[in-house]
């Protein structure tokens, strides 16, 4: 029992990092049906910038804590001009015309271009992103748990309560949700749908980008390094709902849990397999996703 629960707990914290990533992916559909498919890449460059700019606080004899806190507005501004290149240059002129082909491949072009600058910027080789937190576990009852691996959680959790709160309190927080409700009807009252599409595109690519710095220093950090997570968090996407928030983090839960799970008792050779059987199921018995809506056109 004492291993099943540390490898929940070592699940659960991999899971949210999919959860987060998986969020933005929720972001940009309920708003605009779209989908940008360079999530992964948002990542990447978001542990990068937060990489090179740790290290030059570091240089300026700054204490790792405080350079890792000092780095955060500095990546999650770097991903909101991320989101927004990528929504103005790859996915607003599809809208406009109704080009489904148009978005997808789109985002896919712009992921791999952010890939080649980064690998001509950072180089190929993976690189170590220094822990605020120390590497020693944390003991409690019979599980053992990184800090960072708390960090982690907190920090997926706190970016989903903060995007509630604000949907809820804000006026322009509204103004999301009513174009996530019916984009049209958003329009005719008023509200610029074009201007919240943009915006979800760039929250969509801070939530991963402060994925990217969550997860980086309990990985390597290098120009693919988002590859294999964004595919996975698509997968949880789908898992999940993609016109559910909450489905997303549990779908996140559910594969972590799962890949940790199979990786220990079968073999680490079968632990992307879980997300797969996981997907193929729920797209044959709920395409809508565990916790999504389905849709209803009417015509």
């Amino acid at each position: 029992m004492d291993i099943l629960a540390q490898l929940i707990v070592s699940g659960i914290s991999v899971g949210m990092i999919y959860g987060a990533i998986a969020f933005g992916y929720q972001l940009t559909f309920s708003t605009s049906q779209t989908l940008n498919f360079g999530q992964g890449e948002a990542l990447m460059l978001g542990a990068l910038v937060g990489l090179t700019t740790v290290n030059f606080l570091i240089g300026q004899s700054i204490a790792t804590p405080l350079a890792y806190l000092l780095m955060l507005p500095v990546v999650l501004a770097f991903g909101c001009v991320q989101g927004v290149v990528v929504e103005v240059l790859g996915v607003r002129q599809a809208i406009r015309t109704g080009s489904e082909s148009g978005w997808i491949m789109a985002t896919i072009a712009l992921g791999i271009i952010f890939r080649n600058l980064a690998e001509n910027i950072w180089g190929r080789d993976a690189l170590k992103f220094p822990s605020p937190l120390t590497e020693t576990a944390l003991t409690i009852g019979p599980v053992h748990i990184q800090p960072m691996e708390i960090a982690i959680t907190l920090g997926t959790l706190a970016l989903a309560l903060a995007v509630e709160v604000f949907n809820r309190k804000s006026i322009y927080g509204k103004a999301v949700v009513a174009t996530s409700s019916d984009r049209d009807a958003a329009g005719l009252m008023g509200i610029n749908t074009r201007l919240v599409i943009t915006f979800s595109y760039a929250l969509s690519s801070v939530s991963a980008a402060l994925a990217g710095v969550l997860v980086a220093p309990v990985t390597l950090t290098g120009a693919n390094m988002g590859a294999v997570l964004g595919l996975k968090a698509f997968a949880v996407a789908i898992i999940g709902g993609l016109s559910s928030g909450l489905g997303v983090f549990v779908g996140g839960m559910i594969l972590g849990v799962a890949e940790t799970l199979t990786g220990f008792y079968l073999s680490t050779g079968y632990k992307d397999v879980p997300g797969l059987v996981l997907l193929l199921i729920v797209l044959s018995v709920k395409p809508s996703g565990l916790f999504g809506k389905k849709g209803i056109k009417k015509v």
